[in-house]
């Protein structure tokens, strides 16, 4: 194809494209999500790009054009095909009714519809299929951002050897809590660094989370249990459709920039020979496994920074249990555990004709 015919493609392509509205747009995941599209080729007619009142009149440019900011209380969601929410449960809440009652099909990044069963939860390397219909709800969720990689894993694991049950302990970056986290992070580093004695007051990450590690991410339930690792349980379940899925987990803030990781524990119903478990996950759409060459090859969150791929390492079996085996995962949380499985969904929308 000649760079001329290449460009008219291109053009009739964004011609019969959606419109787009990204809610959240100056956020860390919605910025990623402007790269995103612009790297993809997501086709759009349209962009709208929209956050709150203190963020209106902000030019950003995106594929060198520049647009400027819309607030969400002016917004006419009526004038979009879709729209991308991450800008908040509570923005969801409240906005997320007035889009999709407006007729813009809504994916939302946030809690707020993910348990709702006329809302799909989706990762689409996953559940896909789910994607075929619109949505009862107008709403299409992604799951969390440490959920998404995990479940991805579990898909392949589950199809051949089938689970009973897997422990996980994650290592949750700052920026998932987006560009504050991160600032908190660094400033309290500094701090911390100028003088070990000083008082800082940390407002994301109580006790701080310089040179700290912190085993509470999101509110305690009344089972001791917090938030964040209820909805792994939860979310994996109904993504897999494994409504009697036992996962357990315990959700860890590490002073990471960006990346989470997880250590995971899998128990099959029947055993499990490392050598073709390393080649089923190898197997899987967009996952690179590390020691698939080199078995004392592992991946890390400096060395994986802002990757498209799930990347795992350290598969080992058990010593005891023939069923049984350990894996490490890491992934960029801003990208395949927000932004990335977002405009995947899209693409898969507007695949599948859905959109």
């Amino acid at each position: 194809m000649t760079a001329v015919t290449e460009a008219a493609a291109s053009a009739a392509r964004a011609a019969s494209g959606p419109r787009i509205a990204i809610v959240g747009a100056t956020g860390a995941v919605g910025t990623t999500m402007i790269e995103l599209i612009t790297e993809r080729g997501l086709p759009y007619r349209e962009l709208h790009l929209v956050a709150s009142s203190r963020s209106a009149g902000r030019i950003l440019t995106v594929a060198d054009r520049e647009y400027a900011v819309r607030a969400i209380e002016e917004f006419d969601f009526s004038s979009v095909d879709v729209a991308f929410f991450s800008a908040g449960t509570s923005v969801s809440q409240k906005w997320v009714p007035v889009a999709t009652e407006a007729g813009a099909l809504v994916i939302d990044n946030t809690i707020a519809f993910r348990m709702d069963p006329d809302t799909p939860l989706v990762v689409p390397q996953v559940n896909a299929h789910v994607l075929d219909h619109r949505p009862k709800s107008g709403v299409v969720s992604n799951p969390n951002c440490s959920t998404i990689p995990l479940v991805r894993l579990l898909r392949g694991i589950e199809d051949r050897w089938g689970i009973r049950n897997a422990v996980v302990s994650t290592y949750q970056a700052a920026s998932g809590l987006g560009y504050s986290g991160v600032e908190e992070l660094q400033e309290s580093s500094r701090a911390t660094l100028q003088d070990a004695g000083a008082e800082y007051e940390p407002h994301h990450f109580p006790p701080g989370l310089a040179f700290n590690v912190i085993p509470k991410i999101d509110r305690f339930l009344d089972s001791g249990f917090t938030l964040e690792e209820e909805k792994m349980l939860q979310e994996s379940r109904k993504i897999l459709e494994l409504p009697h899925l036992d996962v357990t987990t315990t959700c860890v803030r590490v002073p990471v920039a960006n990346c989470h990781s997880e250590s995971v524990y899998v128990e099959c119903q029947s055993p499990v020979d490392r050598a073709e478990l390393v080649e089923v996950l190898a197997a899987l759409p967009e996952v690179e496994v590390h020691d698939r060459e080199t078995p004392t090859a592992f991946p890390t969150p400096a060395v994986v920074d802002s990757s498209d791929l799930v990347h795992v390492g350290r598969i080992r079996s058990t010593q005891n249990n023939p069923r049984a085996f350990w894996l490490w995962l890491v992934a960029d949380n801003l990208r395949i555990g927000a932004a990335l499985n977002a405009v995947q969904i899209a693409e898969e929308l507007i695949d599948r004709g859905t959109l």
